[in-house]
């Protein structure tokens, strides 16, 4: 209960700061962007085509649940990354920069309370951002382009193709691809986090966990890689879209997910560590 308490505090403590805030109002403005482009005439052609050369019928695939899987495929992985970066650097390093590590320790309060603590509130802030963006795209999508319809997916280059005509199937594994990139997801912030750990501004945190985030993607873009793909960091987080396969595939995903788990684990030990050898009193 006192831990349930303290990760209370600091979650009010993380949602007063304004850039907690910045990821949400960026995703609806993006997200309106999108419907917008999407209710192009030539925007639904180019759907249009992608559909029906699947052999699939335009007017049950065209769907709010579609566009809210596009939405979330094309954004979350890049935008996101963004400000999940951005909020977990910020965790522990701003509070080091503003003095007020020196003030919590002045309380019997032990280092690794504190940090896990504080990644918990990242990992819940992580999680249930995705269903925030999740949630209103979909909201808008029915808007736009009403509620009927199925899921429509296909993603190249993790070669995943799957459609789903019923409504409520397509839900289910709209949501359940969203509980997966949350999951992912918790991976980049944990590497931040870790970042926010050490002797650094709350920018350098940022900024490094960035840099190594696109450098894994570009370096997995080269042809020469494509054998070692499933070593890279970005290509286990992005097995979250075998959730919305035709088949779901419990050895890949389980595979995936352990990788992920194995890489927190030792992302936050690796920042506890660090964290543990500092001098806040001097």
């Amino acid at each position: 209960m006192l831990f349930l308490h303290q990760l209370r505090g600091e979650l009010r403590k993380l949602f007063a700061r304004p850039r907690t805030w910045m990821g949400y109002a960026a995703f609806l403005l993006m997200e309106a962007l999108i419907l917008f482009v999407y209710k192009l005439e030539r925007s639904q052609d180019h759907m249009r085509g992608i559909i029906e050369r699947n052999g699939l019928e335009f007017g049950t695939y065209y769907s709010s649940l579609t566009i809210t899987f596009t939405i979330m495929l094309l954004s979350m992985f890049l935008l996101g990354s963004i400000y999940f970066a951005l909020v977990a650097g910020d965790i522990v390093a701003k509070e080091n920069e503003d003095g007020n590590l020196r003030m919590v320790f002045a309380r019997p309060v032990g280092r690794l309370r504190l940090l896990l603590v504080k990644y918990s509130a990242v990992c819940l802030y992580t999680f249930t951002f995705v269903f925030f963006v999740g949630i209103t795209g979909y909201l808008m999508a029915v808007a736009a382009v009403g509620r009927e319809g199925g899921l429509f997916v296909i993603e190249p280059k993790m070669k995943v193709f799957a459609a789903f005509p019923d409504w409520w199937e397509g839900a289910w594994r709209l949501g359940l691809s969203a509980a997966g990139i949350g999951l992912s997801m918790i991976t980049l912030s944990s590497l931040a986090f870790m970042f926010s750990c050490f002797r650094m501004k709350p920018a350098a945190a940022t900024i490094l966990t960035l840099t190594i985030l696109f450098v894994d993607m570009i370096l997995q873009g080269f042809p020469f890689f494509k054998p070692y793909e499933n070593w890279f960091v970005t290509w286990r987080m992005s097995a979250w879209v075998f959730l919305v396969e035709q088949h779901l595939s419990w050895a890949k995903l389980v595979e995936s997910y352990a990788f992920l788990a194995g890489l927190n684990v030792t992302l936050f030990t690796i920042g506890w560590l660090s964290f543990q050898t500092r001098d806040f009193k001097t």
